[in-house]
């Protein structure tokens, strides 16, 4: 099977957050399957800036038993001539296209190419559209909607199948999207393979840890303010690691300062990946996710695959984490953060997070996704071709 994966940017962009992560370990595992042969189309972008590109020379390394062909970015995010030059003969070759991009300058056109040569597209909104749908916060909403409304008399019924990662965002993305079907695949985790020793509350000190793209709808004013609420405790602390767009995160920074906490209780790491970023989940006790709205968030499943509990707020679809009894899903409200912090510091977390480490290892290995993902495939192609004979 040929598989033409187009997406905006690519690994290592890690600017552009949990996609990057999440569709490079897929990519990964779909290329070892028997028959596969992957492609991916993609840009140079590594940043908001134009001139933040990837130097994509020193990267083959990084992709085993597939190709990725990188089109410069001219502007925007990832306006890219020679990418939409490419494109049409990658799509001609394509058993299937799988798109991860939703108001971006790729989608549109990989919907129409694809629509005109008769092939199967699955489609990866990776929760914009479920954002656009529910979240008031949502930048430039009315436009997102016109957007949608011609993405979705693009679509072929048929011959489209979008990705999603939740219910919530099933039904999210087949109201905007009506012309399409939809299926649930979850992303998958690497989690660490063996849990090593650690200490737990150090002296005493709760360590919390935000880690993820800095945007309005992860909430992170919440979770400064659940702080402000915790300030006479002073063995509670946050470190917040990610990075994002200047102005906003200045806001945050500010805000921290108007709330007496920055350089005290809490902290700005800036950006990590790799060993850095696996240190950072092993030196915090409780990982926390306030966000408005997610279709995934996979912040939740990296923190418990390091068997590190987890404070998630309902905007994410994660109410199993109370089943599995490795974190507590609440509302993203101050109030609501702060009573959990202050419950989780009584629970067993050692417990908590080897629960969740073993949950992660069982049910969202990357293998696991990739055979689903496979079989997403299989399924669809069939189909279109049925409905083309």
């Amino acid at each position: 099977m040929k598989v033409l994966h187009v997406i905006p940017a690519y690994y290592p962009a890690t600017y552009w957050g949990g996609p990057m992560f999440s569709v490079y370990s897929l990519n990964n595992a779909l290329a070892t399957l028997p028959g596969m042969e992957l492609k991916v189309l993609t840009t140079d972008s590594a940043g908001p800036q134009a001139s933040d590109r990837l130097n994509v020379r020193h990267l083959v390394s990084l992709y085993s038993n597939y190709e990725v062909v990188f089109g410069r970015r001219i502007a925007g995010d990832s306006v890219s001539l020679e990418l939409l030059r490419r494109m049409v003969p990658l799509v001609r070759q394509a058993d299937v296209v799988h798109l991860t991009a939703t108001y971006s300058f790729s989608t549109i056109p990989v919907l129409t190419i694809c629509r005109l040569l008769r092939k199967p597209l699955v489609w990866s909104p990776r929760g914009a559209i479920l954002d656009s749908y529910e979240w008031e916060g949502t930048r430039k909403r009315r436009i997102k909607r016109v957007w949608e409304g011609i993405c979705d008399l693009i679509v072929r019924p048929g011959c489209v199948t979008l990705h999603v990662t939740s219910e919530n965002e099933m039904n999210a993305s087949l109201v905007r999207i009506p012309r399409a079907t939809a299926v649930i695949v979850p992303n998958g985790v690497d989690a660490l393979p063996s849990l090593p020793k650690r200490v737990w509350m150090p002296e005493g000190k709760l360590r919390l840890v935000f880690m993820g793209r800095l945007s309005p709808k992860k909430g992170v004013e919440n979770l400064l303010k659940a702080m402000k609420l915790m300030e006479s405790d002073n063995t509670v602390e946050l470190a917040i690691y990610g990075t994002g767009d200047n102005l906003y995160r200045e806001s945050l920074v500010e805000l921290a300062k108007d709330l007496d906490l920055l350089g005290k209780s809490v902290h700005f790491a800036g950006h990590v990946d790799g060993s850095d970023k696996s240190d950072a989940f092993l030196n915090a006790d409780l990982c926390i996710v306030p966000s408005y709205t997610e279709n995934f968030c996979m912040v939740v499943a990296e923190a418990l695959g390091h068997g590190v509990p987890v404070v998630v707020s309902q905007g994410a679809p994660w109410a199993d984490i109370e089943v599995h009894d490795c974190g507590v899903w609440v509302k993203n409200t101050p109030e609501e953060l702060m009573q959990a912090i202050c419950t989780m510091r009584t629970r067993n977390l050692s417990d908590m997070g080897r629960n969740g480490w073993e949950w992660m290892k069982k049910s969202y290995d990357w293998d696991v996704v990739a055979d689903q993902m496979h079989g997403v495939y299989a399924s669809l192609l069939s189909v279109v071709n049925i409905h083309e004979a």
